[in-house]
């Protein structure tokens, strides 16, 4: 899908984008290709041509933050098949206040590393989420652009978050599911475990409480109920990805109709 993107050229927005599609020109290689577009100057056609050549010099690094910057922050969804092997899903629980008061007592983050849960006051240090964090490409979230990452970078100010983010609480509002994440997890058939299923933020906050106390299976059910939060944004994503991309992506064309003028390189 990030090949076929053309959205983050000047001057280009989903419909031109998309007359470049029902035209042929489906990948960057092909734009490439043509020496000429119908509606797109010489001149700027040759400017288009440097940054794709730019991006997939990007691209070929594996360098997903450039990526970032190019695209709006709604497209961000558009990386996510191409940096999917070193995507982390992040999800944090809080003690219940805000930011500016209050303070993360769990950071979960999943990804080709494994599970790792970091704790208020043992594992949760600024150097060990910055590791954690520079290990993955793509931050994959559930309304964290909202919540999770200000939560986070008011906590830790020093730390860069400044990966692409594939925001699957928007992402699926584009295409027409509303509610919240368990809500959303039911209208694509994700279960959880009996043991953590219906519990809710706040149900979180209590649990925290409750292991502050000595509680330790309070603080057993919090660690499971973060980890299904960030688990379940796993299939979550493949799933809205896919919807997204069948939405939005170029409509294949048969060999005879895709553009055959080439240019020398």
């Amino acid at each position: 899908m990030l090949e076929s993107s053309f959205i983050f050229l000047d001057g280009i927005g989903e419909s031109t984008e998309q007359r470049l599609w029902d035209q042929g020109i489906d990948t960057w290689q092909t734009f490439l290709t043509v020496s000429t577009i119908p509606g797109i100057p010489k001149a700027r056609k040759a400017l288009y041509d440097a940054e794709l050549r730019t991006a997939l010099h990007h691209l070929e690094c594996g360098d997903a933050k450039y990526f970032a910057q190019c695209l709006k922050s709604r497209d961000h969804w558009r990386l996510f098949e191409n940096f999917r092997e070193n995507t982390a899903f992040l999800d944090i629980e809080t003690n219940g206040a805000p930011a500016d008061s209050g303070y993360i007592t769990v950071v979960g983050i999943y990804g080709r590393h494994g599970m790792t849960a970091l704790v208020h006051e043992d594992t949760l240090t600024h150097d060990r989420l910055r590791e954690e964090l520079e290990q993955y490409d793509l931050l994959v979230t559930f309304f964290g652009s909202g919540f999770d990452l200000p939560y986070i970078r008011n906590q830790f100010p020093r730390i860069s978050l400044d990966h692409p983010h594939f925001d699957l609480c928007f992402a699926a509002r584009r295409l027409g599911y509303k509610g919240g994440l368990k809500h959303i997890e039911g209208e694509f058939d994700l279960q959880r475990p009996s043991n953590v299923e219906g519990l809710t933020g706040w149900d979180a906050v209590l649990l925290w409480q409750a292991w502050c106390t000595g509680d330790a299976d309070a603080g057993a059910r919090l660690l499971e109920y973060n980890e299904m939060d960030v688990k379940n944004l796993e299939p979550l994503a493949e799933r809205i990805f896919q919807k997204l991309k069948q939405r939005y992506q170029p409509t294949v064309l048969p060999d005879y109709m895709k553009p055959r003028n080439t240019q020398s390189r």
